[in-house]
């Protein structure tokens, strides 16, 4: 979705702006590409700077409840320091790395209702304009489609995906948000859990995958939250045993832990699944009831428009509300900043 923008800032006759990214979705850690297209205005201008910002709509929860707003989470300069003449038509090709923590937005070619954007803002002569404003698609990794389908060989169901503001302690989280890939529970374990909770936590080594379960409580317990980390590689994907490899970290979620109650002990001894053994089998368990997020952004916010979903993670189809607010979302951006 393409926007020209009037830079405000220096009224009519200015230069205009129109970034064009190259078609199909991106990697979290690959290259982005595309090109900045300029257009002069009614007098020579000089650009000082061209800058891109990735962006998010984030969820956030405070004391006064719930809400959502633009996270920019990265910046990169991608041209500048020359004069662009009356009327001359000039682009500017670039291509820049994702950060490795940058969320998914789709799978097998459905939107997961995550809305992600690339700013391109404007330098000219003292004067900045956030110019141009498009979505930005992001696919998953390997790995991670590995342990989603997985998940939906398994019989989990995709519920809802979303931006949380704050962080997940205990891991090495470099982003000021976190995606949350929300699940309904395989038949298989109804009785255990009520939903889990997915995190990725990509790195250019590897990628840690976080896992929260909403258990249910039984006669003589209350429900509570039970968490597990695992540390694998980007390595060896196709020569493991996903199946069996998510199934072991769900096990671990399920089975009663000695470590029950405890709000930060981690502890080894994950299951050592796949030909591979270490990369694959490296966890730490946290019993605890709500203590995992720290910061803003605790909880289990469902993205607007994705509630009530619940389709399996492979093929599944998502609704296509989901899809109309993602374009409304920079429909609207284009309206607040040409008012």
């Amino acid at each position: 979705m393409v926007f020209k923008r009037l830079l405000g800032s220096l009224g009519v006759g200015g230069p205009t702006v129109d970034t064009v990214l190259d078609p199909g979705p991106v990697l979290p850690g690959g290259g982005l590409s595309g090109q900045v297209h300029l257009n002069g205005g009614d007098s020579d201008f000089d650009i000082e700077h061209i800058t891109l910002d990735l962006v998010a709509r984030v969820e956030a929860e405070h004391d006064g409840g719930e809400s959502e707003g633009v996270v920019a989470f990265d910046r990169f300069t991608v041209g500048g320091g020359f004069r662009l003449a009356a009327d001359e038509v000039r682009s500017v090709p670039f291509t820049v790395t994702l950060p490795w923590e940058t969320p998914i937005s789709e799978l097998y070619g459905q939107s997961l209702g995550i809305v992600l954007g690339v700013r391109t803002e404007l330098s000219v002569a003292g004067a900045k304009d956030k110019g141009d404003l498009d979505q930005l698609t992001v696919g998953p990794l390997p790995v991670q489609e590995a342990i989603l389908e997985a998940l939906g060989q398994l019989d989990f169901g995709f519920k809802s995906a979303d931006l949380e503001y704050g962080r997940i302690g205990g891991t090495g989280q470099q982003l000021p948000f976190y995606q949350e890939i929300e699940l309904t529970a395989a038949p298989r374990y109804a009785q255990q859990l009520n939903e889990i909770e997915l995190t990725f936590l990509a790195n250019p080594g590897g990628m840690e995958v976080v896992l929260e379960a909403d258990k249910r409580g039984g006669f003589f317990s209350e429900g509570h939250d039970a968490l597990t980390r695992f540390t694998v590689s980007h390595d060896g994907v196709a020569h493991q045993d996903w199946n069996a490899i998510v199934d072991g970290w769900i096990r671990q979620l399920v089975e009663p832990r000695t470590s029950h109650g405890s709000h930060s002990a981690y502890g080894h001894g994950g299951p050592h699944a796949g030909s591979h053994g270490g990369p694959y089998g490296h966890g730490h368990d946290d019993h605890h009831h709500g203590g995992r997020r720290s910061g803003p952004g605790m909880g289990t916010a469902v993205a607007a428009g994705a509630a009530g979903l619940a389709v399996g993670v492979v093929g599944g189809m998502v609704a296509a509300e989901v899809v109309d607010e993602v374009g409304d979302f920079f429909e609207g951006d284009e309206e607040e900043e040409e008012g």
